[in-house]
C-alpha cells in the first residue's frame, strides 16, 4: 500500500496517490481530471485555478489540513500583481503542491469547457479535446554566439516546455514571427493544430505575449439553408450562431436540378460554388461581429453538408452524382486550409469536412449519425433528417444501415400554392374541428391561437402571409383526420354543402384555410395535397426499404432531425404517414442533430475518429437501384399507408375508418365517429 498522501478532486471522485511535492496540477492530469492551463506551468494564464478543500471527509476517509498544501508561492504573487487578485481559496495548480492527503475542488466556472455543445434538453457532457492548442512560451533572446533563427529557437521552446517535437509551419508565419517575438518581447502564443494523433504536430498562428482564447466554426450546408456556429475551442462554449438561405436556391431548388445546372452550363459549377463560399463567408461575420471576435482568431473549422453541397463547397463537379452508380469524387474525411477554399479566417485555420456516407448519404448524415448515435442503441432506432433530400439512419449495436430518398422541397414550402419558407406571420400550427370544419391557426411570431383574445392584434405585425413546412404538415392531416380529405389524398367535394370551407378549384375543390382581408386567400388545392403525398411517399418508402433489409416490422425509436424535423409535431408526422408506426412519446424532435455532430467533431478530436470508423461499418442502400421502392412508395401515398397499419397511432388517435373493398371500388368513404384531439 502507497505511503504517499492520497489526494482526492471533486466533484469527480478521482483519487490517487502522489509524492509529496507534486504539482496539483499533474496530480489531476495523471488521473484524468480535466484542469485547463494555456501558460505551461508558468503561473501566467490563471485557467489552471483550483480550491484546495479542509476538514474531515468521512465520505473519502481523509482529514484535508491547510498544510496538506504548500504555502503561497511568488508564481501565484506574480499573477496576482499582474493580472488581480484569485477569488478567495483559489490556488495555481501548476504552482500549488501536494504536501498531505487533501481534497481538491474543481470550481464549475473553470470546467465550462467539459460541458460543450449541448441542443436543447440534451443533458450529454462532451468532454473537450479540440485538434487545436495554444503554448504559450518565453523565448531565448538571439545570441550572437548562438546563431540559431528565431523561428528555431521557438521550436526549441516549444519542444523545452511542452514536449511538443518536429514541428511543421504554416507558410505565413515565416514573414511574421521575428515582429512578433519582439512585439511579445520574447514570449508568445503560439498556436498548434494536431488532429490526428500520429500525424506531425503543425504551427498554424503565432500572437505576441499571452493569449488567452482561440474559436472554431461548425457549419452545415443545407440545400436550403447554411447555419454557423461559432465555439470557443478553449471553454466549448457557443458563443454566436446565424444562418442564411443557401444562394444557390438561384440555381436549382433541390439537389438534383443542381446537378443539371452544371450539366448544361459551363461555368455552373463554378459559380455555385462561388456562391456557397460567399454565404459561408457572409456567416462568419455574422458571428464574429455577435461574439466580438476577430475572424483571424478562428483556427479550426468543421464543416458538414450532403454529396452535393459538399461537392460544391470544395470545389468538385458533382455531375458523377446525378447517375448511378453516384460516386463520389472523395467519400473519406477532407483536411485543407481555410485559404484553399476562399474563407475569411486566419491564415492557417485548418478545415475538417466529416466523410459522406454513401453517394446521396452525406456528412451532414454522419454528422447526425455522430449526434444521436442510433448504431449504439439497444433496440431499432430510426434517424430521419427531413429536408429537400432525406437522408435515414437505421440501426443498432448490431447493424446500421443507411439511405437517401429525395423527398424535393414541398416540406420546406416550395410547390405548395400558399406555402413560404419559416418566417414570421407563416402558418406554422393548425386544428380543423371535424364538425363544422372551421380551423383556427397559430403563426410564426404570435403565442395565442387565432381563436385567443389578442391574435389579431399579433397578427398586424406581420400578416398572416402563408403556410411553412410544419404548417402544411398539420393542415393536410387535420384536413384527412376531419374527413376534408380520404385515405387517398382526395379532397371531398360533398363537404362543400357543410362549409364554405369547401369550394370548387377548376376540376377539383381546395380548402380555404384563412380569408385575408388584403390578399388572396390562403387556401390547400388538390395540387398541394398532392406535392405533400409525393414526399412523404417517397420518404416512407426509404425507410420501409431499410426496415425490410433489417427484417423488422417495428422501430422502437424515431428521430426527427434538420430544420424541419425539429418542428414536425410527432402525431401528425405518424398520422401522415410520414415515418412508421411507433409509440408517440418515442417519436422526438432532435433539432440540427447535423450541425451537433459538427460542434461534436470540432471541439473534440476524438469524435472525428469515432465517426470516421462507424461509416466505414454503416451499410448503404441505394434506393434509385431497389425495385420494391416504386411499391413502397404507392402505398405509402395514402394516409397513413395503404397496407401498413398504425395500431399505436390509433390507440392515442382516432383514424377514419380504412375503406372496405367495396368502397375501394368507388363508393363513399365511412368515418367513425369522433375522435381524440391533441
Amino acid at each position: 500500500m502507497s505511503t504517499d498522501p492520497l489526494v482526492v478532486f471533486t466533484p469527480s471522485g478521482k483519487r490517487g496517490h502522489f509524492p509529496v511535492g507534486t504539482p496539483i496540477l499533474d496530480a489531476a492530469r495523471e488521473l484524468g481530471v480535466y484542469v485547463e492551463s494555456v501558460c505551461g506551468g508558468r503561473g501566467i494564464c490563471g485557467r489552471c485555478q483550483v480550491a484546495p478543500e479542509f476538514g474531515h471527509f468521512a465520505k473519502h476517509g481523509i482529514e484535508s489540513k491547510a498544510e496538506a498544501v504548500s504555502d503561497w508561492s511568488s508564481k501565484e504573487a506574480r499573477y496576482t500583481e499582474k493580472r488581480g487578485d484569485l477569488p478567495e481559496g483559489r490556488r495555481l495548480s501548476c504552482s500549488a503542491t501536494v504536501q498531505g492527503p487533501l481534497i481538491v475542488d474543481i470550481p464549475a466556472d473553470t470546467v465550462v469547457n467539459q460541458q460543450v455543445v449541448r441542443k436543447a434538453a440534451d443533458t450529454r457532457i462532451i468532454e473537450r479535446n479540440p485538434a487545436v492548442q495554444l503554448c504559450y512560451v518565453e523565448v531565448e533572446e538571439p545570441d550572437m554566439h548562438k546563431p540559431l533563427g528565431d523561428l528555431d529557437r521557438v521550436k526549441v521552446a516549444l519542444e523545452r516546455d511542452w514536449g511538443v517535437t518536429d514541428v511543421l509551419v504554416s507558410q505565413h508565419i515565416l514573414p511574421i514571427v521575428q515582429q512578433v517575438l519582439r512585439k511579445g518581447k520574447w514570449a508568445a502564443t503560439v498556436a498548434i493544430h494536431q488532429d490526428l494523433e500520429s500525424s506531425r504536430p503543425t504551427m498554424i498562428a503565432i500572437y505576441p505575449g499571452l493569449k488567452n482564447e482561440a474559436y472554431g466554426i461548425a457549419c452545415d450546408i443545407g440545400s436550403t439553408t447554411i447555419a454557423m456556429h461559432l465555439s470557443s475551442l478553449l471553454s466549448g462554449r457557443t458563443l454566436a450562431s446565424s444562418g442564411t438561405s443557401n444562394p444557390q436556391i438561384r440555381f436549382g431548388e433541390d439537389v438534383m436540378s443542381r446537378v443539371s445546372y452544371v450539366m448544361m452550363n459551363p461555368d455552373g459549377r463554378e459559380a455555385m460554388t462561388k456562391a456557397v463560399r460567399d454565404a459561408v463567408n457572409g456567416l462568419i461575420q455574422n458571428v464574429c461581429s455577435e461574439a466580438g471576435v476577430e475572424p483571424e482568431d478562428i483556427l479550426d473549422s468543421v464543416f458538414v453538408g450532403n454529396p452535393i453541397m459538399h461537392h460544391l463547397f470544395l470545389g468538385v463537379d458533382p455531375t458523377e452524382l446525378g447517375g448511378a452508380p453516384f460516386a463520389l469524387a472523395v467519400s473519406g474525411a477532407v483536411h485543407t486550409w481555410a485559404t484553399e477554399l476562399d474563407l475569411h479566417m486566419n491564415e492557417g485555420t485548418r478545415v475538417y469536412i466529416i466523410p459522406c456516407i454513401a453517394g446521396h448519404v452525406g456528412a451532414d448524415a454522419a454528422a447526425a449519425t455522430l449526434s444521436e448515435a442510433p448504431h449504439k442503441e439497444k433496440k431499432l432506432s430510426l434517424l430521419v433528417d427531413v429536408g429537400t433530400n432525406a437522408e435515414i439512419v437505421l440501426g443498432h449495436e448490431s447493424h446500421t444501415l443507411a439511405c437517401s430518398s429525395p423527398t424535393g422541397p414541398a416540406f420546406e414550402g416550395a410547390e405548395i400554392s400558399c406555402g413560404q419558407r419559416a418566417a414570421p406571420g407563416a402558418i406554422e400550427r393548425v386544428r380543423i374541428d371535424p364538425t363544422t370544419l372551421e380551423p383556427r391557426i397559430k403563426i410564426i411570431g404570435a403565442d395565442m391561437w387565432s381563436d385567443e383574445p389578442g391574435f389579431a392584434d399579433a397578427a398586424k405585425a406581420t400578416g398572416v402571409t402563408g403556410i411553412c413546412g410544419s404548417g402544411i404538415i398539420e393542415v393536410i392531416a387535420e384536413m384527412f383526420l376531419a374527413g376534408v380529405i380520404d385515405e387517398d389524398g382526395v379532397l371531398d367535394g360533398s363537404n362543400a354543402a357543410r362549409s364554405t370551407r369547401v369550394f370548387e378549384d377548376n376540376r377539383t375543390f381546395a380548402y380555404r384555410l384563412w380569408e385575408t382581408e388584403d390578399g388572396p386567400d390562403i387556401t390547400v388545392s388538390q395540387t398541394d395535397v398532392r406535392a405533400i403525398q409525393m414526399a412523404k411517399a417517397a420518404l416512407y418508402a426509404g425507410v420501409k426499404l431499410l426496415m425490410e433489409k433489417h427484417d423488422t416490422p417495428n422501430v422502437s425509436k424515431i428521430n426527427l432531425a434538420g430544420a424541419f424535423g425539429t418542428f414536425i409535431d410527432p402525431k401528425y408526422a405518424l398520422v401522415m404517414g410520414l415515418v412508421p408506426d411507433c409509440e408517440i412519446e418515442n417519436v422526438k424532435a432532435v433539432g440540427n442533430a447535423a450541425g451537433t455532430g459538427a460542434r461534436m467533431a470540432l471541439l473534440n478530436r476524438t469524435h472525428r475518429r469515432e465517426i470516421e470508423g462507424t461509416v466505414k461499418n454503416i451499410d448503404k442502400i441505394e434506393t434509385a437501384l431497389e425495385p420494391k421502392f416504386q411499391e413502397h412508395f404507392v402505398n405509402a401515398m395514402a394516409f397513413p399507408n395503404k397496407v401498413d397499419k398504425f395500431p399505436r397511432l390509433e390507440a392515442e388517435v382516432k383514424l377514419p375508418e380504412r375503406r372496405s373493398g367495396a368502397e375501394e371500388a368507388g363508393a363513399a368513404p365511412r368515418r367513425r365517429g369522433g375522435r381524440r384531439r391533441g
